[in-house]
């Protein structure tokens, strides 16, 4: 096994990602505000094995409390997916999760993408959305809720800034984002194609950069 980190998951939901990390051999912090989310985590958490449960610790709250619950450079792994786009002022949480970090720590972020908000109108025949979208900073979610977009080059000035600058970034959903959510997975053979087609587009110029969502990786100085 590789190295063992520690990790906080800020805004973990319902804790999917935490527990598979906790079954790889991390040392897990999962952080949510939703009661009903850490209700659903904490009932998935008992269903592991007690090797894994002891790995794991959960924790209601929000990204804006990591100065309530954790010292300066407690953690190697930072997660913070799918929330950013659902708060207020993400620039202060952001300052927060780095402070977190230790030293050459991963601050891991997956955030709508401001600069392809024309995307999914245009791909699905809404023209009059498509053209709203060009001067937007904001997407309705697949739930109708209302959500912000980071632009790439503003999200990367925000990360030198508070000491954890750009590593990598990659594009999530280039050729799905028009999938509705009741549609069920394909067959296995052609999910294999479609998650390394969607794989290698979300690595690759230019396809990259009109992906719903990015994943914006920066590491603490």
């Amino acid at each position: 096994m590789g190295q063992r980190l520690r990790i906080l998951d800020a805004g973990m939901g319902q804790g999917t990602q935490a527990l598979r990390l906790a079954r790889a051999g991390h040392t897990v912090t999962g952080l949510e505000a939703d009661e009903a989310l850490l209700r659903a985590a904490r009932e998935a958490l008992a269903g592991e094995p007690a090797g894994i449960r002891e790995r794991v610790r959960l924790l209601q709250g929000d990204g804006s409390e990591t100065g309530v619950h954790f010292l300066p450079g407690s953690f190697d792994v930072v997660l913070c997916h799918g929330v950013l786009m659902y708060a207020e002022e993400p620039d202060a949480i952001l300052a927060g999760l780095a402070r977190m970090l230790a030293p050459g720590g991963l601050l891991s972020l997956l955030v709508r993408n401001g600069d392809a908000l024309a995307m999914r109108p245009g791909t699905g025949g809404d023209w009059r959305g498509a053209l709203s979208a060009y001067e937007s900073a904001t997407d309705v979610d697949r739930f109708g809720q209302r959500v912000r977009a980071d632009r790439l080059a503003e999200l990367t000035a925000t990360l030198a800034g508070i000491a954890a600058p750009l590593q990598a970034w990659y594009g999530v959903r280039v050729f799905t984002d028009n999938v509705p959510s009741e549609v069920g997975l394909p067959p296995a053979d052609e999910l294999e194609l479609l998650l390394a087609a969607e794989e290698q587009a979300g690595r690759t110029e230019p396809y990259r950069r009109v992906a719903a969502l990015l994943h914006v990786c920066g590491v603490r100085g």
